[in-house]
């Protein structure tokens, strides 16, 4: 027999699985084991259910939303630690009624899974920081040890505020969160095994049994909101553009996808969700688990490029006589080194553990910080990263 899972759509191929038969198929058990379905698979992340969408990921969206708008507020010296704490902890002071009455947060979902519940302790401490060291110093000029407004009177121009260490606390938070929100709920979240197959999931899903008034099973929503983590904020998950802003995962993927070493990485990911959720429909679960790995390793793969990049870029700025630029491109390599413990190998280990990111966060802001940083030192840091990742930086 054939499972057709999106009639209305033209399909693309046809994924061969063994499928789990339901108590409900009578034949025999040696039927049973014989049996092989041929699973027809969309040529986009589109899933129906008696005519009616299935895909849904609502709540995703809104946390990315509340990222990118968030990212904006700690770079406004007019907020409070108040503000910003509820919107990163409480999911209010947000622009919009559809933010702030979601019942939702960013902290909630944050260092949920993966690394360790510490990670969760820098994003409050940096909003701490940056309305009490940074916010006051705004205009003010910055060097070793003092915090304010740095700017590279030639070159790139750029102006850059930090404190006293050099960190653009902005930088770090939102690339951090890229590991720690988004790329954890993905990777060590929603396409677990232990999320997936949780309590009555695997039975309900061999039998339809679906959420109340929804028109998906438990186990099809979970792969969904892994999904939507990234492509949450795309006008069309059908033909993802992956060019949603900075803040997000899905825009760093895009940059590695146009690298030529990694040129199609994109379209793995992409294909995976879809193979998953096709085999979740199938009931095949090896096949889903199959997709589900592809996902996470080449997903963390954006996340050791980016650590270990932005080294080597802030080495090449400082090699330039641009401090400020310096500044900012270690700033981001050090949130996406703290996103390193959220990754996922070959393995089943991350990249980095919670401890080799501790100890390499906190050789970054020995002394001064980034003042203090030789060039030396930061390109044998993302020679190490690129050893931890399997990836070549250079």
């Amino acid at each position: 027999f054939v499972i057709n899972l999106n009639k209305p759509l033209p399909m693309k191929k046809i994924l061969l699985v063994l499928l789990s038969i339901s108590s409900s198929i009578s034949c025999s058990s040696d039927d049973k084991n014989d049996l092989i379905s041929q699973v027809l698979v969309p040529d986009n992340y589109s899933f129906q259910r008696a005519g009616s969408n299935t895909v849904s990921f609502l709540g995703q969206t809104t946390r990315l939303n509340m990222a990118v708008e968030l990212k904006g507020a700690l770079g406004d010296p007019s907020k409070t630690e108040t503000e910003l704490n509820a919107m990163y902890l409480s999911g209010t002071g947000f622009s919009s009624d559809e933010l702030n009455n979601s019942g939702k947060n960013l902290s909630g979902k944050t260092a949920s899974y993966g690394g360790s519940t510490t990670a969760k302790q820098y994003f409050t401490d940096w909003i701490s920081e940056v309305t009490g060291v940074v916010f006051p110093a705004w205009n003010s000029d910055a060097s070793e040890g003092i915090p304010g407004l740095y700017t590279d009177e030639g070159g790139s121009g750029r102006s850059v505020r930090i404190n006293g260490k050099g960190l653009e606390i902005d930088q770090a938070f939102t690339k951090g969160l890229i590991g720690a929100l988004a790329a954890d709920q993905i990777i060590n979240g929603y396409l677990s095994s232990a999320k997936l197959d949780g309590g009555t999931n695997i039975e309900d899903n061999n039998n339809d049994v679906l959420v109340e008034d929804k028109p998906y099973t438990t186990m099809e929503h979970f792969w969904d909101e892994g999904f939507g983590y990234l492509y949450g904020k795309e006008v069309d998950v059908t033909s993802p553009t992956l060019e949603t802003g900075d803040v997000l995962l899905n825009y760093y993927l895009n940059s590695l996808n146009k690298n030529e070493s990694y040129t199609g990485i994109a379209k793995v990911i992409y294909d995976a969700f879809v193979y998953g959720r096709a085999a979740i429909v199938a009931k095949n679960y090896s096949v889903r688990d199959a997709q589900a790995k592809i996902i996470k390793v080449n997903l963390s793969k954006v996340i050791g490029d980016k650590a270990a990049h932005y080294l080597r870029a802030g080495v090449s700025s400082f090699e330039a006589g641009n401090k400020a630029d310096a500044f900012h491109f270690l700033s981001e390599a050090y949130g996406f080194i703290l996103s390193l413990q959220f990754t996922q190998k070959e393995d089943g280990n991350p990249c980095l553990s919670n401890s080799e990111v501790t100890e390499k966060l906190e050789t970054l802001m020995a002394g001064n910080g980034f003042w203090d940083r030789t060039n030396v030192e930061l390109i044998a840091m993302a020679d190490e990263i690129d050893a931890a990742t399997g990836l070549v930086t250079k």
